[in-house]
């Protein structure tokens, strides 16, 4: 079984900036979001929700006219939810190559139908980096679960 690899493609606009011409954050998460639940929905062949998104960090602005890919896999699974990674990269059609943005990972859930969690299939690596992410994804899931007992739902 693959990864549920998923490529997006994203053309900046100026209804995506700010301002100052760079591209919202918010904008970014939501293309982020998308990205993620497409590998998600791939790997689960069925319905997902996204359950978490770990901290992103901006690490440099896109702007304007900018081209972003976000490009997204599936690096864990458990019973019923699933981590996915999403790489996002930007370049400047005709100035330059495309750059590293931000490397984010999601958690999501698989669904029915009816909105109510269901088995996803098991995640096996395949290749020396799917495995090196899968083992790592153990200490991701715990750093989540601190944050969690740290700041307790409502």
């Amino acid at each position: 079984m693959t990864n549920g690899k998923s490529v997006m493609t994203e053309l900046v606009l100026p209804n995506d900036t700010n301002i100052i011409g760079n591209l919202l954050g918010g904008r970014l998460l939501h293309w982020i979001d998308i990205s993620g639940a497409l590998a998600a929905t791939r790997y689960a062949n069925g319905l997902v929700a996204t359950l978490t998104m770990d901290t992103v960090e901006f690490t440099r602005p896109i702007k304007m006219g900018s081209i972003v890919t976000l490009i997204s896999y599936v690096t864990w699974t458990g019973n019923t939810s699933m981590e996915a990674a999403v790489e996002v990269y930007a370049e400047n059609p005709g100035v330059s190559d495309k750059v590293f943005v931000t490397k984010v990972y999601l958690v999501f859930v698989g669904i029915d139908g009816e909105g109510k969690k269901r088995r996803v299939p098991a995640f096996t690596p395949q290749s020396a980096q799917e495995t090196q992410e899968f083992e790592d994804a153990a200490q991701r899931k715990s750093a989540r679960f601190a944050l969690r007992k740290e700041f307790p739902a409502q």
